[in-house]
């Protein structure tokens, strides 16, 4: 049918805008932002308010954007996930974005949990998990552009590649 590829593919274009996009306001907006509210005693809103808020969003579309590129894969999941030599653009660009998805559910949203005060922590471990939050969230702001270049070059090979 050719509803499913068509509908897996603006559900993998839609939320993965939201999901870049959020991580590009965690890099560039809400992390700096964040860091001259809680200079002058006025990031209690943001805390409280807008960063879980933001990163429920930011989780669920990794994964909604995840599911929906296997999906699209369809019986070429195995080929890409294998880097097969004519899956190996798409193949790559998969998994970046799986190693995004890991880091933000293994690492960035446990971490974050304690930063926010979710989960029980001390000033100690919060500030080691703010640390780590800050470095996996830079890392897939660093990974976010090859990990689009593959996911391009696997639709438009020619136009990379040549073939």
């Amino acid at each position: 049918m050719e509803w499913v590829p068509a509908i897996s593919r603006w559900v993998h274009v839609a939320a993965g805008i939201m999901w870049v996009g959020l991580l590009f306001y965690f890099n560039f907006v809400q992390g700096p932002a964040l860091a001259a509210a809680t200079a002058d005693g006025s990031g209690a809103g943001i805390v409280r308010h807008v960063a879980p808020r933001a990163l429920l969003w930011f989780r669920w579309a990794a994964v909604v954007t995840w599911l929906a590129g296997a999906a699209l894969l369809g019986k070429d999941f195995v080929a890409a996930f294998a880097l097969q030599p004519s899956h190996l653009a798409i193949g790559v660009g998969a998994w970046l974005g799986t190693i995004m998805l890991a880091n933000v559910w293994l690492l960035v949203w446990p971490a974050q949990k304690k930063v926010l005060g979710l989960v029980p922590a001390d000033a100690a471990a919060r500030e080691r998990a703010r640390r780590a939050a800050f470095l996996v969230s830079r890392l897939n702001l660093a990974l976010v552009v090859p990990m689009l270049f593959f996911m391009l070059a696997g639709a438009h090979s020619a136009v990379y590649f040549g073939r």
